[in-house]
C-alpha cells in the first residue's frame, strides 16, 4: 500500500511540491483539490506532477463501495473500501441544524465491548489521518457539497474503532479537519466518543482542540461495567470522572456520557437513581440510547416506555439528559454491523464457490 496524500497538512504539501521542483502555488492547487474530494488523477495539475504523485501516493485512499438509505428518516449508511482492501463504514444523519457524519478511526476494534459489532473480529489496523479525513471528503462530494457550502457540517468519531487507541492519527485528522482553508469544521461541531482511556483523555485536554468529549459509560458501578466493557478492568469509573473533570478545567467544555439501556442489565429505577447520584452537580449531559441490537450478541434493548421512564428519573433528580432518537435502524445503524454483514456475505459466497470447484 502506498502513502496517503490526504495525511499531509497544507505546510507538508508545500514542502512536498517544492521537493518535486514545483512552485509553491501547486501545493495550494493540490490541497484544494483534495479537500473537494478529488482523486490525485483528477487534480488540475500537470500530467508530470500527477504521475510523480501517483508513484508514491494512493490515487483514491477511500471510496464508497455501497450506500444504503433509510426509508424511515433518510439516514445514509456508507460502506467504504480502503486501498488495501479493508472495509470501514460511516453514517450520514440529517438534523435541523445540519448533517452529521459518523466516521471510523480503525478497521475493527480491540476494546471488546459486548454490545458493539465493531469488536467481533478484533482490531485489524489503525486508519491514517488521511483515511479518516477522506471518509468526510468523499461523502461531502457525493452529497453535492463544496468547501463554501458543505454537505457535511458536523462530525462524530463514533464509528468503528476507539479513537484514543489511534491517538496520533486521530489528533492529526482533527487538526486537518479544523484547519482554515480546507473543510474548516469548527471543533464545537465535532464529537469524539471514547470508552474511557484515561491517560489519553487527560493528554487530549492539552491539545487545544475543544471538541465535545463523549464517554461511553453504560453502567453505574465498576463490577457491572466490567460485564459489558473489558476496559473497566483497567480504568475505574472514578478515574474516568476525574479525567472528565480535568478536561472541563482545561477546556471549559462540558462533557457527555453515553448510556446504552440494556434490558436486565442497567435500566431499572435503581440504576437511574444511582446514575443521578454519581453525576449530581457535574458539568455534564447524559445521552441515553436504546441499545442497537447486534445479532451475534445476546444483549437486548428496552422498550421506548422504559427508556422514557429512566430519562424521567434523571431529569427529576436534576441531571441534564436526552434520549437519542433512533436513526437508520432499518439499514443496520449500529457501528460495525454493515461491515460484519458484508464480510459474512462474501465469506459465504467464497465457501460456495470453493464447494462448486471441488
Amino acid at each position: 500500500m502506498k502513502e496517503i496524500l490526504q495525511d499531509l497538512s497544507r505546510e507538508e504539501l508545500i514542502a512536498l511540491t517544492e521537493s518535486l521542483g514545483e512552485k509553491k502555488f501547486r501545493a495550494e492547487q493540490i490541497y484544494l483539490g483534495l479537500m473537494q474530494g478529488k482523486k490525485i488523477s483528477e487534480l488540475p495539475v500537470s500530467s508530470a506532477l500527477r504521475e510523480a504523485l501517483l508513484r508514491r501516493f494512493e490515487d483514491e485512499p477511500v471510496k464508497i463501495l455501497e450506500t444504503f438509505v433509510s426509508a424511515a428518516d433518510g439516514t445514509k449508511k456508507f460502506l467504504f473500501a480502503l486501498a488495501d482492501g479493508n472495509l470501514v463504514e460511516g453514517v450520514l444523519m440529517r438534523y435541523e441544524y445540519g448533517n452529521t457524519q459518523c466516521v471510523s478511526t480503525q478497521v475493527g476494534c480491540r476494546m471488546g465491548c459486548k454490545f458493539c459489532a465493531s469488536t467481533l473480529n478484533g482490531l485489524v489496523r489503525n486508519l491514517t489521518a488521511g483515511e479518516i479525513l477522506s471518509q468526510i471528503l468523499v461523502v461531502n462530494r457525493a452529497e453535492g457539497g463544496s468547501l463554501k457550502k458543505r454537505a457535511v457540517t458536523n462530525a462524530v468519531l463514533m464509528g468503528s474503532g476507539e479513537p484514543f487507541d489511534n491517538y496520533d492519527n486521530v489528533v492529526k485528522f482533527l487538526r486537518n479537519l479544523t484547519r482554515e482553508g480546507g473543510i474548516c469544521m469548527s471543533a464545537r461541531n465535532i464529537s469524539l466518543s471514547t470508552c474511557g482511556l484515561v491517560p489519553e483523555m487527560k493528554r487530549f485536554a492539552a491539545e487545544g482542540i475543544p471538541l465535545n468529549l463523549t464517554v461511553s459509560l453504560h453502567a453505574v458501578a465498576d463490577e457491572e461495567r466490567r460485564r459489558t466493557m473489558p476496559v473497566s478492568n483497567r480504568y475505574r469509573i472514578a478515574e474516568i470522572l476525574e479525567a472528565c473533570a480535568h478536561y472541563f478545567r482545561r477546556t471549559g467544555r462540558r462533557y457527555i456520557f453515553e448510556y446504552s439501556l440494556i434490558a436486565g442489565e442497567n435500566c431499572d429505577e435503581e440504576h437511574a437513581l444511582a446514575l443521578a447520584a454519581l453525576l449530581k452537580g457535574k458539568p455534564c449531559h447524559v445521552n441515553l440510547i436504546r441499545l442497537n441490537e447486534v445479532k451475534e450478541r445476546s444483549l437486548r434493548t428496552v422498550t421506548e416506555k422504559d427508556a422514557y421512564r429512566f430519562l424521567g428519573v434523571l431529569e427529576k433528580n436534576g441531571i441534564s439528559a436526552t434520549l437519542r432518537r433512533s436513526m437508520g435502524g432499518d439499514i443496520g445503524g449500529a457501528c460495525g454491523q454493515l461491515r460484519a454483514s458484508y464480510l459474512e456475505k462474501n465469506a459465504a459466497a467464497t465457501d460456495r464457490a470453493e464447494e462448486i470447484r471441488s
